[in-house]
């Protein structure tokens, strides 16, 4: 009998191991991060301000040693916010660069198509540069949002203006996309909540440019509030529209046309347009030592100041840090969103809302800012973030 046994031992230690399988996007000295943004597109302002925000992060963690050893290789793809590009840059970075996550990737429709195959390749979709609620919705292991959805910004706006300041026929002009169907259906279910009902709806194509037509059935429709389901050009076109024709109604964004360049628009047009937003832009005039920092650090890197999708990047990243941190030296998704999910009441340098996960909610924040161009800038116009 003892012999067997030896000899047992002796055959299961001759016996070679089984090498365990490498881990997608992360070696001994590597993590592989990727991103399909827009570079080039009509949203580029928001993709290379916000791109760039998250390689300057990685840089400087770089630069300080890395992460458990390792050093981040970020991977920036141009989407020019189409969806065949989205899914052509998707399949080089998952199949080609094999990426460790996705971080920031741009636009509503274009993360809804790529998500399920991302996602069933066990690559994790992190902070994408969009607020809808798919992004987080329904609960998966592998996805998270950053702040406050659309959904969340028009329906907390929705309410201020209903029950605060009286609005009583709302109107909804926004793209025939998924982007402003979610902000569509953020409207529609808060007038549930009020026992109101929508006085009236326009749908447009993101790359239409007139809409002297749709604002005459506005007005014609008696709305005192149009909540607007734009991004950035689309928003001042609108804007225009109503100004032209002498129609003083109020009309509220949210974080798509919460922009510089909606703010800065010729001839003050968008003077007195409000909207929602995750986040409040500030700039170098803010006291903090921290925004100044960050500031002066991104107009040495990109020779230019950052706007707000450089913010939003910055704070994204820096989470996304904290977790790699919190995950340990054996990287895998799953140490990973564990480091995520741990995740508490994280203040950003900017003052947003304060960010938390858990393995039930993996959507950071869901307050916002009411915020209003005046003088040609974005100014707070209540001091504390807004929920419904």
């Amino acid at each position: 009998m003892i012999r067997f046994m030896l000899m047992a031992i002796a055959l299961a230690l001759a016996v070679p191991t089984m090498a365990a399988e490498p881990q997608r996007g992360v070696t001994d000295t590597d993590i592989v991060i990727g991103t399909y943004t827009d570079l080039s597109g009509v949203t580029a302002m928001w993709g290379v301000n916000n791109s760039n925000s998250w390689r300057m992060v990685f840089d400087q963690v770089n630069a300080a040693g890395g992460i458990n050893g390792r050093k981040i290789k970020y991977v920036v793809e141009d989407n020019q916010y189409q969806i065949p590009r989205s899914v052509q840059a998707a399949n080089k970075l998952i199949n080609r660069d094999g990426v460790f996550i996705m971080v920031a990737n741009a636009g509503t429709p274009m993360n809804n198509a790529v998500m399920p195959e991302q996602l069933a390749k066990g690559v994790a979709n992190i902070f994408p540069l969009t607020s809808a609620r798919s992004m987080y919705e329904p609960l998966n292991h592998l996805k998270f949002g950053l702040g406050s959805s659309y959904y969340d910004q028009v329906r907390a706006g929705l309410k201020f203006f209903v029950e605060k300041r009286g609005k009583k026929h709302v109107c909804t002009m926004a793209q025939d996309t998924d982007f402003g169907r979610d902000i569509t259906d953020g409207v529609k279910d808060q007038l549930k909540a009020e026992n109101m009902t929508l006085a009236g709806e326009t749908l447009h194509k993101p790359t239409d440019t007139d809409f002297s037509a749709s604002v005459a059935r506005m007005r014609d429709a008696g709305c005192d509030f149009i909540v607007l389901g734009t991004i950035v050009r689309d928003a001042v076109q609108i804007i225009s529209a109503v100004r032209k024709i002498g129609w003083n109604v109020d009309m509220m964004g949210q974080a798509a046309s919460y922009d510089e360049a909606v703010a800065t628009a010729p001839g003050g047009t968008t003077n007195g347009f409000y909207s929602m937003t995750p986040m409040l832009f500030v700039t170098e005039g803010d006291t903090s030592p921290a925004v100044k920092a960050f500031d002066a650090a991104y107009s040495k890197k990109f020779d230019k100041s950052p706007n707000f999708a450089a913010q939003i990047g910055y704070t994204g990243a820096e989470v996304v840090v904290q977790a790699l941190k919190n995950a340990g030296k054996d990287l895998t998704p799953d140490s990973f969103v564990a480091g995520l999910e741990s995740i508490k009441n994280y203040h950003d340098i900017f003052g947003s809302p304060t960010i938390s996960f858990s393995q039930t909610k993996h959507q950071g924040s869901n307050e916002s800012f009411l915020c209003v161009v005046k003088d040609g800038h974005w100014q707070p116009a209540e001091a504390e973030p807004l929920g419904y």
